[in-house]
């Protein structure tokens, strides 16, 4: 049993079968599974991403910068973790909303001892803006706050039940790894789930990541408490 775990949730799973947005159903089941791992004493923190809103990188050009439009990317993680403090709460689960990027009307501040306070009172830490800078993605974001704020793993959650020798959607005969080194990870190209800059930091740090599917019931709380899920990496 881990006693503090980071999940990363990407903005795609939110919006479910929808093309963009959020699914309030979605979140409503999300906020159900985070409360079995709150119940077993494991503090969580959620870092959350925006491509269901607006992706940085893609809609550079056009007259729009780069840096703008990872700016457009942070807010889209803003107003998904607002949906998530808000839903969760109203589920019983007890959340704050911490942002790396200024927005004081609506979140606090993102602050390391905050942060801390926040966990050890037994409530969900939701962390928006990503590192709060341009070209970062929220995947590196991810575990550079699990290292900050102490986590013992990051928990990736997909939509596959991990990682696969190759696509196992075009290929029938597709093996699903159990386990995977840093340097494979890293090394080899096929392997998109997670950006190399994140994968590459966790191995300089020793951090384990776990990718797994979180939409299957009691997979969260499974991976929080250590047991077999998905694909570890480490």
């Amino acid at each position: 049993m881990y006693k503090r775990v980071l999940l990363k949730l990407s903005g795609e799973q939110l919006a479910g079968d929808q093309e963009a947005g959020i699914d309030p159903g979605i979140a409503k089941w999300l906020a159900e599974e985070i409360k079995k791992v709150v119940t077993t004493g494991c503090r969580i923190v959620i870092m959350v991403g925006g491509g269901n809103f607006v992706r940085g990188a893609q809609i550079t050009g056009y007259g729009i910068q780069r840096v703008t439009a990872d700016h457009m990317g942070m807010l889209g993680t803003l107003i998904n973790a607002l949906a998530l403090t808000d839903i969760f709460e109203d589920n019983g689960v007890k959340t704050r909303c911490l942002s790396n990027i200024f927005a004081q009307q609506v979140a606090e501040p993102f602050v390391h001892r905050l942060a801390n306070k926040h966990l050890e009172k037994g409530r969900v830490v939701i962390v928006a803006g990503g590192t709060g800078r341009p070209y970062v993605t929220t995947d590196t974001g991810s575990v550079v706050l699990a290292l900050e704020l102490g986590c013992q793993v990051v928990l990736k959650a997909t939509k596959v039940d991990g990682i696969y020798n190759k696509d196992p959607a075009i290929h029938k005969d597709a093996i699903k790894l159990d386990t995977l080194s840093y340097q494979q990870a890293v090394e080899d190209g096929a392997i998109k789930i997670m950006d190399k800059a994140a994968m590459g930091l966790a191995m300089e740090h020793q951090m384990p990541i776990i990718v797994f599917d979180a939409m299957q019931p009691g997979n969260i709380v499974a991976a929080a408490s250590g047991k077999p899920v998905g694909t570890t990496i480490s």
